[in-house]
């Protein structure tokens, strides 16, 4: 009589062959292995959007703000208090400063001192630092 744990252990050394003609039926034949399926091209992905705020112009500093007022800010540099602002020299506009992100020639453009709102190209604040 063959125990279990016998025939676990001999079950390995039995080949395909003799477990087959046991069985009445023949094998079918093996079939071909299938090719592969093909992958689907994969389109190349869509460009990105540019943000909202790239494409919308920035919004215009008002110089009645707080923030424009304490610093001084006007739409027009000839109009700056130069009483209130002595550091104000003629020629002192938005677009020659540090600060400014404009383009040139542009009537405005971004500046961080407003949180990178649009200020006059012609303005001026006490902020200002001169290009270098």
């Amino acid at each position: 009589m063959t125990t279990r744990r016998r025939f676990i252990t001999i079950a390995p050394f039995i080949g395909a062959a003799s477990l087959a003609a046991c069985s009445k039926a023949p094998e079918p034949a093996a079939a071909p292995p299938a090719a592969a399926p093909t992958p689907a091209p994969v389109a190349p992905p869509a460009p990105a959007a540019e943000p909202a705020a790239a494409a919308a112009p920035a919004a215009q500093v008002d110089p009645a703000e707080p923030a424009a007022v304490a610093l001084g800010y006007v739409a027009l540099a000839s109009q700056a208090d130069t009483a209130k602002f002595k550091t104000y020299a003629a020629g002192q506009v938005c677009s020659n400063c540090a600060l400014y992100t404009g383009k040139a020639g542009e009537a405005s453009g971004p500046c961080p001192l407003f949180g990178g709102r649009a200020v006059a190209a012609n303005g001026w604040c006490s902020g200002y630092a001169k290009k270098g």
